[in-house]
């Protein structure tokens, strides 16, 4: 019994406190390590924009009938919702010949500057939905660091 007794009665080895520098240096490891995981993260985001926008810039390969058939869909949908528009595709600046400024300021003919995809869904909507009374707007929907970013399209049918 006296040997249990010992054996409560050691105490467990003493902490010993790190140096400041220690310290510091375990902070810019962390810091390091963060700044890393963002680096890692911004590469990836670039090289799915520019994914994106490669895809966006080619034809949709969509026949005007299945088009037509996917837009009456959504239409329906939101229309059973009670919506009275849709936004129907966002897309980066870039897939605009002059970054979305012809769309920011409202200028006439700012559907020219429109590329790939986003043209193809506005030659679309002019030869099949405006006669049909519908309405489509192309709109900047984002501003990062006060610069046009993004471009929405967003299809209505109100009166």
């Amino acid at each position: 019994m006296a040997e249990k007794m010992i054996a409560k009665d050691k105490q467990s080895p003493p902490v010993e406190l790190p140096s400041a520098k220690a310290l510091m240096k375990q902070i810019a490891q962390k810091e390091a390590d963060k700044a890393s995981e963002y680096m890692r993260q911004q590469t990836a985001a670039e090289a799915e924009k520019k994914a994106l926008i490669e895809r966006l810039l080619k034809s949709s390969g969509v026949s005007d009938q299945e088009a037509l058939a996917r837009v009456t869909l959504i239409v329906q949908r939101a229309a059973a919702n009670g919506l009275t528009e849709v936004q129907v595709l966002r897309f980066p600046n870039k897939l605009c010949t002059d970054r979305g400024r012809a769309i920011n300021n409202q200028e006439p003919g700012w559907e020219s500057t429109l590329t790939g995809l986003p043209k193809e869904m506005y030659l679309f909507w002019q030869k099949h939905l405006q006669p049909k009374g519908y309405k489509l707007r192309f709109q900047i929907i984002d501003f990062p660091q006060g610069m046009p970013g993004d471009v929405g399209i967003t299809l209505s049918w109100t009166g």
